[in-house]
């Protein structure tokens, strides 16, 4: 026997299983215009009348959504956080080896953030304090768990010495990673982010590899000139 339900009631559901799609979808919209505003434009020289304005919608319907720019930075900066882990989760599980797998997340996260004119990450320090010191604890427990199996999986093939400390190696390479994007010290008027990537690799990589991992790495630089 089947159950039956009344139209009426059915049909009110279907109507608020679609408006909630509906809402979804363009608070989807926002966060996706606002993440590549911010991203070229900074995050305190975007307005919520800019966002509107670069949508085609009101301000309200923002605020229907985010009740106000903070909320909206929030949820823009996790947004991409979430994006960026789950590339890089995929590389991980894809990657041949240790070595071309921390190039390929460089090469990665340098493909994401392509559009980048500002400087994210001090503007969110400056401006949205409590956001950044919230992001830079979601970010050291991805990257340390991710570094720490990497740096396991290296010393299990033979790429990386066994009698390096895995702890301390993943928590140093956590602390170069970030201090390498502070412009205090590292002006980008001297230094190109994607070159201070690539020489904070190979600094790394150089330091814990065997001679296994010193010819695979070798041989992954020359081919990356070559290219």
């Amino acid at each position: 026997m089947f159950l039956k339900f009344p139209s009426v009631h059915l049909y009110s559901f279907l109507r608020l299983g679609i408006a909630f799609l509906g809402a979804q979808i363009m608070r989807d919209k926002i966060i996706y215009k606002s993440s590549e505003l911010f991203l070229n434009l900074g995050f305190k020289s975007v307005t919520m009348d800019d966002i509107a304005s670069e949508m085609g919608i009101s301000k309200k319907t923002i605020y229907v959504h985010f009740s106000n720019k903070t909320k909206l930075v929030e949820a823009v900066t996790f947004h991409l956080f979430d994006t960026i882990s789950c590339g890089i989760d995929d590389i991980c599980e894809n990657a041949p080896n240790p070595i071309e797998e921390l190039y390929s997340i460089k090469m990665y996260v340098m493909h994401h953030l392509k559009n980048e004119k500002t400087s994210p990450q001090y503007q969110l320090k400056k401006y949205y304090p409590s956001i950044h010191d919230a992001l830079k604890l979601k970010q050291f427990d991805k990257m340390h768990e991710s570094v720490s199996d990497s740096l396991k999986n290296g010393i299990e093939t033979e790429v990386f010495r066994s009698n390096i400390d895995v702890e301390f190696i993943a928590r140093l390479y956590f602390n170069g990673m970030t201090g390498i994007k502070d412009e205090s010290i590292f002006p980008r008027s001297k230094f190109d982010m994607n070159y201070l990537m690539e020489n904070f690799l190979e600094y790394h990589l150089r330091a814990i590899v065997t001679e296994k991992g010193f010819k695979i790495l070798n041989q992954f630089i020359n081919n990356q000139s070559k290219s």
